[in-house]
């Protein structure tokens, strides 16, 4: 962006602050309670206080001008503030003159000022002040008839002329006459422009609804106005003006506790007004996305930029401030109730905070404990930051429940806070997990049946404090004062929090059984077997040292098997149901993989190596003797899991796609396998953490 557009930007809201400003004083200035103290002071003689309705008519006028002034062009809005700089300095020339004139009358000197010092001073500086207002006044309307600017200087040519001071002050007068004849010639040759700007301006926006509709329009307003950073600077600049206004006031020194009080009013002197409470709630949201964005920042550098999450923009937070205090009137209470309940509205919106914060982290904690990464910069932020996210969420919970008595209200507050700790806790464990398999240079065979107890183990505390806010909210009500909001909440928070939680975790454990039962029906295949198969498992790419055998035939690992089970109960490979019951009796499972069989030459398989059966699918021949056709194979699986062992021209097609699209997997066709790789052992693992109604894979790749 160039300096050109940054000042444009920076012009664009900065020149509508004033406006928003205006309609905030409007909004405070109550017109009736302003009549009734004008009566009962002095000035309820003067006219210009005896007709109330037209004030209140020029209130609303007020209210009409303000919302113009914030949504002219830019354009205009730049030439009106500098015919109000121009109409000032004209003001100020004649400040200056009026001075002068009376300052020479104090001193009733009428002689030459050149003999006098004194007068020759206050004329010299008073000739300085007008000659710098008429060239300010010139430049800033870009003209060269300095002559229309030099009214105020009449006074000062008129003592050079000797002229009497009498007469001096009438000619004063007559140049400030002069000055306003001037002004309103100008007003009144550009009378019609407002009514031609409004012209123009709803032809235009007749023409953009009628074309893209209101949303558009709307869009498009919001995006011209900068609304957002708007409403921060004015609530900026309310925030500064109030801390200033307290400091300026205040001699001696202010103690930490009497700080927070400050800072604490302040912020409720700033919101008592909608505007300025969407300044706050625009405020709060900028500074939720600095610190979420320092947080990518810290844990990635500038790759965290790449793929940005629209959730992690600080539109949460703000939201959430909106939401409550619209809920709790917070506008309409005194100034030290709204401080309080302004405490704890921000300690909920910083929680959500912190919450984000913890949904950055925690794949990247999970994705450096289960790659090789050794870089111990990278391993110390993330640790860092999760350190941080476990201690401060629960100093702010001890905190709030010093200053606040302990009630159904404040535990549901802090809950969020001490499950942000709790989860965080969870993700250290898991961490620590992946840590220690990492320098075991082995994979551990029940790593995911501990990552389950760890993450259970969190669900199950989650559990716990959302059955302790409930229960403590229903004795609350029975025993205390009853509420319909309170009875609402407790509902509310019984059924998402406790009894939905409940369900997911009772059906979860029911998964994981079922998938262990089944895995202890099926026959586990014998040394002869596994030389025969000679190939690797087709879900993790290791090689099989032990393996079970699928109903319709296909070996795989046990432990890997069941984290597929966990999610689907078909096989990886051809997607047929696996059933207990036909993988005790022994009876494969030919209905799930009937294909089109593949001719017995182009299988890579001799045929005297296969046996038939008395089935529809006699003729179906597998490539190793598992009566699943090597077409099914391929059909329901990618390529490169099939591995004809026979040369041909299917065979080398295979191998070249295997080695073009895969070239980390390319030998795992041999007997010398590789280690997995880090990447697909943590995936595999946290297939088996995660929840099932989340994951549902179409094919076996989703648990690579």
């Amino acid at each position: 962006m160039a300096v050109k557009d940054r000042v444009e930007a920076v012009l664009n809201v900065g020149l509508r602050v004033p406006s928003i400003m205006l309609l905030d004083v409007l909004y405070r200035w109550d017109v009736s309670s302003f009549f009734q103290k004008i009566q009962r002071s002095s000035l309820s003689n003067n006219p210009l206080f005896q007709y109330k309705y037209l004030a209140l008519y020029l209130h609303y006028v007020g209210y009409i001008l303000s919302l113009v002034l914030l949504t002219l062009p830019r354009q205009h809005l730049v030439k009106l503030y500098l015919y109000v700089l121009t109409a000032l300095l004209l003001f100020a020339g004649h400040q200056v003159s009026r001075d002068y004139v009376r300052s020479e009358l104090d001193s009733g000197y009428e002689g030459p000022v050149y003999l006098e010092p004194l007068s020759m001073n206050r004329f010299t500086t008073a000739l300085i002040g007008q000659l710098v207002v008429c060239t300010l006044c010139s430049c800033v309307m870009q003209t060269k008839r300095i002559w229309l600017f030099s009214a105020h200087l009449l006074p000062l040519v008129a003592r050079l002329c000797l002229v009497p001071l009498e007469t001096i002050v009438f000619i004063n007068r007559f140049s400030m006459i002069f000055t306003g004849l001037e002004v309103i010639y100008f007003l009144a040759s550009n009378l019609l422009v407002p009514y031609n700007l409004a012209k123009t301006a709803y032809r235009e926006l007749a023409q953009v609804v009628e074309v893209y509709g209101l949303l558009a329009l709307g869009m498009s307003l919001w995006n011209q106005l900068v609304l957002p950073v708007l409403f921060m600077c004015f609530w900026l600049v309310l925030f500064a003006l109030q801390i200033y206004t307290y400091f300026s006031t205040r001699d001696q020194p202010t103690s930490r506790e009497r700080l927070l009080f400050l800072f604490l009013t302040s912020i409720a002197e700033c919101c008592s007004t909608p505007y300025s409470l969407l300044g706050l709630v625009f405020t709060v949201s900028f500074i939720a996305l600095g610190v979420l964005t320092l947080c990518k920042f810290y844990l990635q550098g500038y790759r965290a930029f790449v793929n940005d999450n629209a959730m992690h923009r600080g539109m949460t937070e703000g939201i959430t401030l909106l939401i409550l205090a619209v809920q709790t009137g917070l506008i309409e209470l005194q100034v030290i109730h709204r401080a309080f309940l302004l405490s704890i509205i921000l300690f909920i919106v910083v929680a959500s905070i912190l919450q984000s914060m913890l949904e950055i982290a925690d794949p990247i904690v999970l994705a450096l404990g289960a790659s090789r990464d050794k870089s111990l910069w990278k391993h110390f932020r993330a640790v860092s930051l999760c350190l941080f996210l476990l201690i401060f969420p629960a100093y702010m919970s001890y905190m709030i429940c010093q200053f606040f008595h302990m009630d159904f209200w404040l535990l549901i507050i802090i809950s969020s806070s001490i499950l942000t700790s709790l989860q965080v806790l969870g993700t250290l464990l898991i961490y620590v997990l992946f840590m220690v398999e990492e320098f075991r240079k082995a994979p551990v065979e029940n790593m995911d049946e501990v990552i389950y107890c760890v993450n259970g183990t969190y669900r199950l505390l989650e559990f716990l404090v959302a059955v302790c806010v409930v229960c403590y909210g229903i004795s609350e009500t029975v025993f205390g004062e009853w509420s319909v909001m309170g009875s609402t909440i407790i509902l509310v928070h019984s059924y998402y929090n406790v009894w939905l939680r409940a369900q997911l975790g009772w059906q979860s454990f029911l998964l994981r059984r079922d998938a262990v039962n089944k895995i202890k029906s099926l026959p586990t295949a014998t040394d002869a077997q596994l030389e025969q198969y000679n190939d690797i498992c087709a879900i993790c790419f290791q090689d099989m040292s032990s393996a079970v055998i699928t109903p319709c035939s296909h070996f795989f690992h046990a432990g890997c098997l069941k984290k597929w089970l966990y999610v689907q109960e078909t096989c990886p490979l051809c997607h047929a149901q696996l059933k207990s019951q036909s993988a005790a009796s022994g009876v494969p499972n030919h209905d799930a993989a009937a294909v089109d069989p593949i001719p017995a030459g182009q299988d890579g398989v001799a045929a005297g190596d296969e046996e038939k059966e008395d089935s529809p699918s006699d003729d179906v021949k597998d490539e190793r003797g598992d009566g699943t056709s090597s077409a099914s194979c391929m059909h329901s699986a990618p390529l490169h899991l099939v591995r004809p062992s026979s040369s041909s021209p299917l065979t080398d097609s295979m191998e070249n796609q295997l080695e073009t699209d895969h070239p980390s997997t390319s030998s795992c066709s041999t007997s010398d396998t590789p280690d997995r790789p880090a990447n697909l052992r943590f995936r595999s693992h946290a297939v088996s953490a995660s929840s099932p109604q989340i994951l549902t894979p179409v094919d076996h790749q989703e648990i690579h």
